[in-house]
């Protein structure tokens, strides 16, 4: 199971999040088949998620993250929720998890996967009468400068953030994340002193194949009065079921359902965006379906 621990710096002045996301990415990519780009650009946007789901507060709130470029991926799609008390659930996909891409400088080349122009937006259901929307340009399609823009343009919070994958075409090898953020009161040099040390928060994927978590908190923040707050499971989760389904089906509209039905097609299959799990409906249950719509 991967973790995420949450902790603060210099008594408060800064909050932070490490993520190990490993098992999370690599369920991603067996239930979707991902090349290897696409693997590392969803192994990155699920750790994200993770972050922005580890601030909830309501067990039946979620957050969904779109990461929409002009990039060969397309849409890449992470929702993130609290599921069994503490624990953090992520689920996404990405449009076309297929695509294969040179590598730019050694290394897998997300931000043309992604794309340099493009929006990513953040959707907050609190369970209140509308959600939150918090949407920005992108402004490198790598996702970790893209969230970190969002923070401090949408919810004013100076955010430092990095997001690492190694990947392959046939596995996940580590992926995880560094989130930190300014508190009120927090002096420039302390945020000075951790831009400093971002390089090295921006290799957390190699560091995860020879280190936790743990060992990171106490070796890169040795100093800086690290106290460690909780420390929370993280993992893939999807939800789907032929219940969820039905209402899809039924939301498409009677005319839909309609034509579904005349087709010569007998039935309809169904396909989940996030495991792959497929859901066959024969004509007999499209007549049920449209039938309840009266």
């Amino acid at each position: 199971m991967d973790t995420i621990v949450h902790f603060t710096l210099q008594g408060g002045a800064v909050r932070g999040l490490l993520i190990d996301a490993t098992e999370t990415a690599r369920e991603a990519q067996k239930l979707q088949g991902s090349s290897a780009v696409a693997a590392a650009a969803l192994g990155r946007g699920l750790t994200a998620a993770a972050m922005l789901a580890s601030m909830l507060k309501d067990q039946k709130s979620t957050v969904t993250l779109t990461i929409d470029g002009d990039g060969p991926l397309k849409k890449i799609v992470c929702v993130g929720g609290l599921s069994g008390g503490a624990d953090v659930a992520v689920r996404g996909y990405v449009q076309n998890h297929a695509v294969q891409l040179p590598l730019k400088d050694g290394k897998l080349d997300i931000g043309g996967g992604v794309g340099r122009h493009g929006r990513l937006s953040v959707v907050k259901d609190l369970r209140l009468k509308t959600p939150y929307i918090g949407q920005v340009k992108l402004i490198s399609g790598e996702i970790a400068a893209d969230l970190a823009y969002y923070y401090v343009q949408s919810e004013q919070t100076p955010s430092l953030v990095s997001l690492g994958v190694i990947a392959s075409d046939v596995g996940v090898s580590s992926a995880g994340g560094v989130l930190l953020q300014a508190m009120p009161g927090c002096d420039d040099a302390m945020i000075d002193k951790l831009e400093l040390m971002s390089p090295i928060f921006g290799d957390i994927a190699n560091e995860l194949l020879h280190d936790s978590i743990e060992a990171l908190l106490e070796r890169w923040f040795a100093g800086l009065e690290a106290e460690r707050l909780e420390t929370r499971e993280l993992r893939y989760e999807c939800g789907c079921s032929r219940a969820r389904m039905e209402r899809a089906l039924i939301a498409l509209g009677e005319e839909e359902l309609k034509s579904m039905i005349t087709d010569d097609v007998d039935g309809a299959e169904l396909v989940c965006h996030f495991c792959s799990k497929k859901y066959q409906f024969t004509t007999q249950d499209l007549l049920r379906l449209l039938n309840r719509r009266h």
